[in-house]
């Protein structure tokens, strides 16, 4: 068979797309969605050539042999030469985690915010008003609250897309933020903001029916001393 020069162009094309899909997305066992990897390699090459940091996003049916998901991170991570952060998410272990390739990449960005069960500070403060526990009021969460959000049958893939791609962005933009550096891929707060608004507003009905609660309670109890 004759070997033309456009079929060996072809097999270098899909050979290169192949490499450049699997660069920051570098797993996908649970989404499939080429649009998903498209956004993801997008901010990824785009932080990687302004920082030189890669991003890579791990996306596990399940961890293999029972792992923890910080065993499965570090193994990972031995392919890797270069500064290199992971985010990863085991759909059957409902487990999330980031981890660095070194100690000093996380003064770019705020794990523990990032990795928050609260998404908005106004919910940190009811949560601590209702166990009376002030202790902790991390918030900020951009993976979590989404991840526990219901879905609907059909929908299960849009909510861990929605979620992982959230984090993605987040961790991207802090370390962008970080180094000084603008992305033109970055997603942007105008969402975020709008989001916050609508929580705020929520929460704080919340809050108010909380307070009035406590204070017809307080007066009744005055009211029962004052009898007494």
């Amino acid at each position: 068979m004759k070997f033309s020069r456009g079929l060996a162009a072809l097999i270098l094309t899909l050979l290169f797309n192949t490499s450049l899909t699997a660069q920051y997305l570098y797993k996908d066992e649970v989404i499939f969605n080429p649009a998903f990897g498209e956004q993801i390699e997008k901010l990824g090459y785009e932080l990687h050539q302004k920082t030189g940091i890669s991003l890579r996003l791990i996306m596990l049916k399940e961890l293999p042999n029972k792992m923890r998901i910080v065993d499965y991170e570090k193994e990972l991570m031995k392919d890797f030469s270069e500064p290199t952060v992971l985010l990863t998410f085991s759909e059957m272990d409902s487990k999330v985690d980031i981890l660095a390739s070194e100690p000093s990449l996380y003064k770019y960005f705020d794990k523990k915010q990032i990795l928050s069960p609260i998404s908005s500070p106004v919910q940190a403060f009811v949560i601590a008003l209702m166990n009376m526990d002030f202790s902790d009021m991390t918030s900020g969460g951009t993976i979590l609250p989404l991840l526990a959000q219901k879905a609907k049958q059909g929908e299960v893939l849009g909510k861990y897309s929605g979620s992982m791609f959230n984090g993605y962005a987040d961790i991207a933009e802090q370390i962008a933020e970080s180094k000084n550096v603008v992305l033109q891929n970055a997603v942007g707060n105008a969402n975020q903001n709008s989001i916050l608004l609508v929580k705020v507003l929520f929460y704080g009905i919340i809050v108010y029916g909380i307070v009035l609660y406590i204070k017809r309670k307080l007066y009744f109890i005055r009211k029962k001393n004052e009898l007494s």
